[in-house]
């Protein structure tokens, strides 16, 4: 869970980077940040990776204050997070392998866990079969994958990505969302930070929109309303299955098991047609 209570951010010079910021982000939830360049998307970021500090209020992320913690701490809190950037920050002289791992090994995690769990990322992006390439060998769109695989690599809670589709085309952008929403779907929340309006409007998902260093806009109310719209339908899809199997009699079981059968499938078009 990410919190900001009354948070502004001023720099020396005088920016007022973010003013008075009060916001909570709950696990597990796919949240974009969107607005004009100089909005404090990138700033509130920095403060959720704990790059800056606020000059007054309070950061909470997974429930410790980072306006508290010390700095020898800020590396075990970075270990929960996985940051996808813009210009990929892939490493040339590495193997697509080898740059995954490397963000394994800085963690200090075993050799024999890096040789199971990158391979089963890679899979995860899609590029299973590429483990032996160098970064100028890949296209655009592979790199920014690698960066995702490696984003992913120590099993973060949270995923933070900077522009992810910055740099890609159009095609690879929807790519790169659909992996994002599939990491989201297993429980990681995830932080997308863009200012692609299109991607926005496609992928489901709540909206934060700064503008001069405020929130003008947050459609949290909207996002849960929807989401426990969909839990409830598929809440009503399975409604009636216990009732069955309460009536169930050794009689007439062979009649109830057509009737699930008939409802599980039915339930299966229906998710099938979602997707």
């Amino acid at each position: 869970m990410i919190e900001f209570i009354n948070v502004s951010k001023t720099f020396p010079e005088g920016n007022h980077a973010v003013e008075n910021i009060n916001l909570k982000i709950e696990d597990g939830e796919f949240v974009f940040i969107v607005g004009p360049s100089g909005a404090g998307k990138s700033t509130m970021l920095k403060l959720i990776m704990r790059e800056e500090t606020p000059s007054e209020g309070k950061v909470i992320v997974n429930g410790r204050d980072l306006t508290k913690m010390r700095r020898s701490q800020v590396p075990y809190l970075r270990r929960t997070m996985g940051i996808v950037f813009q210009d990929f920050r892939l490493i040339d002289k590495m193997t697509v392998f080898e740059n995954v791992a490397f963000a394994m090994r800085v963690t200090g995690t075993k050799q024999s866990v890096i040789k199971k769990r990158v391979p089963y990322v890679l899979k995860l992006v899609g590029l299973e079969r590429m483990g032996t390439r160098h970064p100028s060998e890949l296209s655009g769109g592979e790199q920014q994958r690698v960066s995702l695989a490696r984003a992913l690599a120590n099993e973060p809670s949270l995923i933070i990505a900077d522009e992810p589709t910055g740099n890609v085309d159009p095609k690879r952008s929807y790519e790169i969302m659909n992996l994002l929403k599939e990491v989201n779907k297993m429980g990681t929340t995830v932080l997308v930070v863009t200012h692609e309006h299109n991607l926005v409007t496609k992928f489901n998902g709540r909206v934060i929109k700064m503008k001069r260093g405020k929130i003008v806009k947050d459609t949290a109310e909207e996002y849960y309303k929807e989401r426990n719209k969909k839990e409830r339908e598929s809440e009503d899809r399975f409604a009636g299955f216990d009732e069955i199997s309460e009536n169930k009699t050794e009689t007439t079981y062979s009649d109830n098991y057509d009737e699930i059968h008939e409802r599980v499938n039915r339930l299966i078009k229906d998710i099938e047609n979602e997707n």
